[in-house]
């Protein structure tokens, strides 16, 4: 078989706190008006992308394994199910308070799936800002007396943010992104979100949101929490470009790539590989064939590919298992 890089098309999700910049100025000219998040890796029951164009249009992520799963995926995923899910976000309006279980403390049974995300500020206007853990140490009627009663995000640290910070969100900690952002995240392959505090607002059906404050109860984590930006690895700095891990866990591993010139890259077999082009503009090169990608675009390089190039002027973020 012949692998080549596959560009995707995303899965969009409309809320009542989405915006309209991703349509405007992240080329996803399909996306509905007012768009909360595009799924731009997802393979899930609530959504997922499939490849844009050539021999495997509309294929999901699930389809291209069934045709060699170890030279899609690589041979690092080990799980039946796709392990990573990459998003943009536009947050034109702040999101709900809320928190992630993790493998443990997910039920299983239920459908339930541990969920650790990492968020890049792609950009944000002045002074936006999350909600990233307790300032200080409540007890669990505290929770529910302050979810209840809206309190909630005074006992919540408030974190400025800026374009480029990374932050990694640890299941269990209570958290929300603020009005005013776009956000790339990723994450482990979970939807499983337990919603804390809403601010009282109304869906499209007039009716509040409900809450999902007796599980949220049980899986968060009452410790207060120093929140820290990310130390972005120093990596390595060249004249054609300069690659950095943003962050490594045992999920994921994720990379910011500038782009100025040229760099060479490879799949080795071990894992697939997910571009998203964040700013700016280049070409993919593979076997002498160019493939273009913009802001807000982004591509699945399978395992099996070898050998590619991104040439231009742009910021990446490429994740792996």
């Amino acid at each position: 078989m012949i692998y080549t890089p596959l560009k995707l098309q995303p899965c969009y999700k409309e809320y009542l706190w989405g915006g309209t910049r991703l349509k405007t100025e992240y080329n996803k000219v399909d996306a509905p008006d007012a768009t909360a998040e595009s799924w731009e890796l997802a393979d899930h029951r609530d959504g997922a992308s499939v490849v844009a164009e050539g021999q495997y249009k509309g294929c999901t992520l699930s389809q291209l394994s069934e045709q060699n799963k170890m030279a899609f995926w690589g041979t690092d995923c080990k799980r039946e199910t796709f392990p990573v899910m990459v998003k943009l976000i536009d947050a034109q309006k702040k999101l709900s308070i809320q928190v992630h279980p993790s493998d443990i403390t997910a039920r299983a049974a239920f459908g339930e799936q541990g969920k650790a995300e990492m968020w890049y500020i792609v950009d944000c206007e002045p002074h936006a800002g999350i909600y990233y853990g307790f300032s200080r140490r409540i007890t669990s009627d505290e929770f529910l007396r302050r979810a209840q009663d809206g309190s909630i995000c005074e006992v919540l640290n408030w974190v400025p943010v800026s374009k480029g910070d990374v932050f990694y969100i640890m299941p269990g900690t209570i958290h929300a992104i603020g009005a005013g952002i776009v956000i790339a995240e990723i994450q482990q392959n979970s939807n499983t979100t337990f919603r804390v505090y809403d601010y009282q607002r109304k869906g499209a059906d007039g009716k509040t949101r409900p809450l999902h404050l007796e599980r949220a109860a049980e899986v968060i984590n009452f410790d207060p929490v120093i929140p820290e930006e990310c130390r972005i690895n120093s990596g390595a700095e060249f004249e054609d470009f300069s690659i950095r891990e943003m962050f490594s866990c045992s999920y994921f591993r994720a990379y910011r790539v500038d782009v100025h010139r040229r760099i060479e890259l490879k799949c080795d077999g071990c894992s697939f590989q997910h571009i998203l082009c964040v700013e700016g503009s280049g070409q993919i090169l593979h076997e002498d064939k160019q493939y273009p990608i913009l802001r807000g675009q982004s591509y699945f390089m399978p395992a099996a590919l070898g050998e590619y190039q991104i040439i231009g002027d742009c910021r990446i973020l490429l994740s792996r298992v």
